[in-house]
């Protein structure tokens, strides 16, 4: 029997909305009335997000690349000329520094909208800074000993190790229940795994791709853990088949980084199985069947927004750590890219983006003529023998530096639009009898994707 190992976790509010952020409690089964705050303040920042990226929809639903001037300015001059009046060589350092580009842009936005007739939001934007999401284990701590820890984590990168024994300490930092584990998504059941050898459960684990199955039992096995691989579609229809997929009420449910409607799917069929515990770490929220977001909760169907696929890739647009010579094929990628698009509208005569394929990054150790044909072959489009490429190399260039701006403003909103996204989720679980928590299981620099939804059945008696 491997022993259980406790993880003390203490609790640090993120946010500067005291009375909006829970503290914490190491009960998860208390009805207290604290609790029932905590709900209810999820519920209350939800509709406050909803208020906000409403009335500020104009500066992030935005498709950079169809601009030819801030499609804002107008309504927001002020920020308009904060933002015309950044250096080009600090774009990339404030892109990558969310706090002080918020401390930047923050004072224009808020005279912008004082002058708007809706002034009464301005108290909101502050909200663009503020996180719900407690953090509780700093410290992962999970029991293995150095030497099984080393043949444990082989062909695991380290930041995706780290992940899943931030994730593992977490989770179980509280938990005396002996619920059998499913892993959702499993891929080679790495965090199944983990789960089975330190919290001693007997762990059922979901995946697709028969392949990884076969490699992660073929793991379990040699560890003898008890870690069974069920090889299934998560979109299995149920009802068709009810044991289509191995997902049970007396279950504690788990999937680190299942993207888009993976997750959701899974905290829909929870949530009418209703099974007694989930712990889920969202991920790629625009990887989704269908062309637009379908909100889960009450509050986030009242929205007056609807997100399309570029409106939810926006919270996954952190730069790249990336090295110079890296950054800079992007940068000439782009320019060659919004140059090609000047030209073509021109030859169009149509005055819309023109979308051009991936190309080989050898291709950028040509000349932007080079380009411009291959783009134009990709498109069956006739260039005429009169170009001056140069000039439209200059608009690309002249273009680009607008885009990295209609950008900057854009993710103003990367952490709001994600905490909405997350709060949907949470007050959905709400809605169908669960205890909530919404907390950050590792520091972003592991990883950027590190909230964790935490959910247990509430038992009315």
């Amino acid at each position: 029997m491997a022993e259980k190992k406790r993880v003390t976790t203490p609790s640090t509010p993120l946010s500067q909305y005291n009375a909006l952020t829970q503290t914490g409690d190491s009960e998860p089964h208390s009805q207290s009335h604290h609790h029932n705050h905590n709900q209810a303040a999820y519920a209350q920042r939800l509709s406050q997000l909803s208020n906000l990226l409403t009335a500020t929809q104009d500066l992030w639903q935005v498709v950079a690349f169809d601009c030819q001037q801030l499609p804002w300015q107008q309504r927001f001059p002020l920020l308009a000329d904060t933002v015309a009046n950044i250096a080009d060589e600090n774009i990339d350092a404030l892109d990558n520094a969310p706090d002080t580009l918020l401390a930047l842009l923050l004072p224009s936005l808020e005279q912008d909208m004082q002058a708007s007739p809706q002034a009464n939001i301005t108290d909101l934007l502050p909200l663009l800074g503020a996180k719900m999401n407690q953090s509780l284990a700093t410290q992962a701590d999970v029991s293995l000993d150095d030497a099984g820890l080393s043949h444990f984590s082989a062909h695991i990168k380290g930041r995706k190790w780290q992940q899943i024994t931030a994730f593992t300490a977490q989770v179980f930092s509280h938990d005396d229940s002996q619920l059998p584990i499913l892993e959702w998504c499993a891929g080679k059941g790495h965090l199944g795994r983990l789960i089975a050898k330190t919290q001693d459960r007997k762990v059922t684990s979901l995946e697709w791709q028969q392949v990884l199955c076969q490699q992660g039992q073929t793991f379990a096995d040699k560890w003898q853990l008890a870690q069974k691989f069920v090889c299934a579609d998560a979109f299995a229809d149920l009802a068709q088949d009810h044991n289509a997929l191995p997902i049970k009420q007396p279950q504690h449910a788990v999937a680190l980084h299942a993207c888009g409607d993976l997750h959701v799917r899974l905290i829909r069929i929870a949530s009418e199985v209703g099974t007694e515990k989930l712990s889920i770490s969202p991920c790629c929220y625009h990887l989704i069947q269908s062309h637009e977001y379908q909100p889960l909760s009450a509050s986030a169907k009242a929205a007056r927004f609807q997100l399309s696929r570029h409106d939810l890739q926006l919270p996954l647009q952190q730069s790249v750590i990336a090295n110079d010579r890296q950054n800079a094929l992007r940068k000439q990628e782009v320019m060659w890219r919004l140059g090609f698009d000047s030209l073509q509208r021109v030859i169009r005569q149509c005055d819309e983006y023109l979308p051009v394929p991936t190309i080989k990054q050898s291709q950028l150790s040509g000349s932007f003529e080079d380009f411009c044909r291959w783009a134009a072959t990709q498109k069956q489009l006739v260039l005429p023998d009169n170009v001056i490429y140069d000039d439209y190399l200059q608009q690309g260039k002249i273009r680009q530096k607008l885009t990295q701006r209609i950008d900057l403003v854009r993710h103003l909103f990367r952490q709001a639009i994600e905490q909405w996204l997350l709060l949907d989720r949470v007050c959905y679980l709400i809605e169908h009898h669960y205890h909530v928590k919404l907390t950050d299981f590792c520091a972003s620099e592991i990883t950027p994707r590190n909230a964790l939804i935490h959910a247990e059945k509430i038992h009315l008696v």
